[in-house]
């Protein structure tokens, strides 16, 4: 089923007419129609499929049985559907109003704020919209006209004619005059704060509710630059695209076009009436018909009359991500551009005193905290990545068990998410840290990266063709609890023989005791080893010899391309690697006929766990 034709949600605010029903065929049987929603996933009102095997569902019931594939990759940086598309017929003045931004929506609301479009479909004569303010006013003036109902003196009246378009941003004040019938394109979000509503009453008898305060916060007080960005797009912006469509039935009686795997395409109806087919599949439509054909549907055609508007979802503009490495010691967060840059850092102290609630919660205030210290919009974010030790379910967004933080079955994505409105992934830290070298570092060049980090224990990230290799069952791979030798040390994890026990740093420090019959550092080791020390070259042969059994039977396994070492051993790891590269030689199967993996040091050191993070 590639074409879905939508049933309409109702509004009867008291402002409506009959206009929608009289001229645009709404199935309609009360007295005052308002409002149309005539594509929704908003659980205030959600569209219904009209046609095919989904007649009867809702279209976000469509949507999470198909997956939200059919929604296009420019839409994996939203959290929920992003639009909401809108038929208004006001007969009489809407009240005056403002919709906030993203993050105050959601901090106060639950939900996103609003940038809308709006696109005249007819107006009476001399009818018009307030668009903002005429000139700046302080915000002690917009509250004292509030009060003494003067605010309209200082709003920016537009007469508007069938045709024109408007952008009007979050915080922008505004309000449809009476007379206007539009088409409105706007965030997926019902938040608006009323300013001014003309003394009215509800159907209570009571006089509506106005948000004063909440307006106060939100609205711009500057007069409105209009913006010729979207040309030659009907409106354009990081939320929506919005093209014209025409057909006069003689001159144009057909036109195509395709929709690719990026982004879904609605088609709002406006006029006219005839066939729009995809997939040997033909749908009627007409006059007030929504018709929505997801991502990859491929090549579609209309023929007949129509006039109507097609939006789309383009690619956010200058987007970053945020990437977040969860250690039992020290969290990191940092923001990562296009160009894999880590532009900011923070780092600071993992309070394990706190519950997994408490410290979620302050990790989404942080998060939110170093975007607006950088000056940098939350609508600029398209994804959070959080790398944390232990067993990770990243499907449900869970942390199963984690040792290291003591968390047991934390629902950290569904909890991050109420506050940051964008997608947010999880993924095992040593995970994320092989996914950073391969997406910005060591690695960059290569598909198929294995990254050891060698330090309080052994763990790893395997990445096969640019993605995070997590195997059949949840958990990921565990790298460091491969057993290189039989019956031999007993590891942390209860078995014997295990990578970690003799190739973390403890065990490598141990040995060097054992050797010497004292406590040494990592750097004594290694500086007596070039120093020429036999008892440390002795050692440093013994761990040499372990860690390559461990990187044979990786390279055996995957075949990967490349081998990184990182941990608190990557600083000397220009010490290992020729010993580590002579034994891949010599010990993987196939040897000189075979491909030998390059071994190399990690380069982005505590930073690659971030920026993987942000990569998920």
């Amino acid at each position: 089923m590639s074409i879905l034709k939508l049933k309409p949600v109702f509004k009867d605010y008291l402002w409506g007419g009959r206009r929608l029903v009289d001229e645009y065929n709404m199935d309609f049987d009360g007295e005052i129609l308002a409002e149309a929603w005539t594509l929704s996933c908003h659980p205030d009102g959600p569209s219904v499929i009209a046609n095919g095997p989904y007649a009867g569902r809702t279209l976000q019931e469509y949507i999470n049985i198909n997956g939200m594939e059919v929604l296009g990759t420019h839409c994996r940086r939203f959290r929920d559907f992003p639009i909401l598309v809108k038929m208004i017929d006001a007969k009489d003045n809407l009240s005056i109003q403002v919709h906030p931004s993203n993050g105050f929506a959601l901090s106060k609301e639950g939900q996103y704020g609003k940038t809308e479009m709006w696109y005249v479909l007819d107006a009476a004569e001399g009818s018009f919209i307030y668009y903002g303010f005429r000139q700046e006013i302080t915000k002690e003036e917009f509250s004292q006209r509030i009060r003494d109902n003067t605010l309209q003196e200082v709003l920016n009246a537009v007469e508007v004619h069938k045709g024109d378009a408007f952008l009007i941003e979050a915080g922008t004040i505004h309000a449809i005059g009476n007379g206007v019938l539009i088409a409105e394109i706007q965030q997926n979000s019902n938040v608006t704060y009323r300013v001014y509503d003309y003394g009215r009453t509800g159907k209570d008898g009571r006089k509506r509710d106005l948000h004063i305060e909440k307006a106060l916060a939100v609205t711009t007080r500057m007069p409105v630059v209009e913006k010729r960005d979207g040309y030659p797009h009907v409106a354009d912006c990081d939320y929506f695209t919005v093209d014209k469509l025409n057909l006069d039935g003689e001159l144009m009686y057909r036109t195509q076009g395709t929709v690719s795997e990026t982004s879904f395409l609605h088609i709002l109806i406006q006029d006219g009436e005839g066939i729009i087919s995809n997939k040997n599949e033909k749908v009627s439509y007409r006059k007030g018909d929504s018709l929505f054909l997801p991502a990859g549907s491929g090549d579609w055609q209309i023929q007949g009359t129509c006039d109507a508007l097609l939006t789309t979802i383009r690619e956010k503009a200058s987007p970053i991500r945020v990437g977040v490495d969860i250690g039992s010691s020290f969290v990191q967060i940092g923001i990562v551009n296009s160009e894999q840059h880590l532009v900011t850092s923070e780092r600071y102290t993992m309070d394990q005193s706190m519950t997994p609630e408490e410290f979620i919660d302050d990790l989404a205030q942080r998060v939110l905290d170093i975007l607006s210290e950088n000056d940098i919009p939350l609508d600029q974010c398209i994804g959070v990545g959080v790398g944390i030790p232990g067993t990770i379910d990243r499907k449900k967004g869970r942390v199963l068990y984690s040792n290291n933080i003591r968390w047991e079955d934390v629902p950290i994505v569904e909890r991050l998410g109420k506050v940051i409105p964008c997608p947010v992934r999880i993924a095992n830290n040593a995970d994320c840290a092989a996914l950073g070298e391969a997406a910005a570092g060591a690695g960059k060049d290569y598909s198929d990266v294995v990254l050891f980090t060698l330090g309080g224990g052994v763990g790893g990230g395997i990445i096969l063709s640019g993605r995070v290799f997590e195997g059949g069952i949840m958990g990921g791979s565990e790298i460091g609890h491969m057993v290189v030798r039989a019956g031999g040390r007993k590891c942390s994890c209860g078995r014997k023989g295990c990578l970690e026990a003799y190739a973390s740093v403890p065990a490598l420090l141990k040995d060097a005791k054992n050797r010497l019959n004292k406590e040494l550092t990592l750097d004594e080791v290694f500086t007596l080893y070039r120093e020429g020390n036999e008892e440390m070259a002795a050692v440093i042969q013994d761990y040499t010899d372990i860690l390559s059994t461990g990187i044979v039977n990786i390279i055996n396994m995957f075949r990967p391309q490349l081998i990184l070492i990182g941990g608190m051993i990557s600083e000397y790891a220009e010490d290992l690697l020729p010993a580590l590269r002579k034994a891949a030689e010599s010990e993987s199967f196939g040897g000189s006929h075979g491909m030998i993996p390059d071994i190399k040091a990690a380069e982005l050191g505590s930073y690659a766990g971030m920026i993987g993070a942000a990569n998920l």
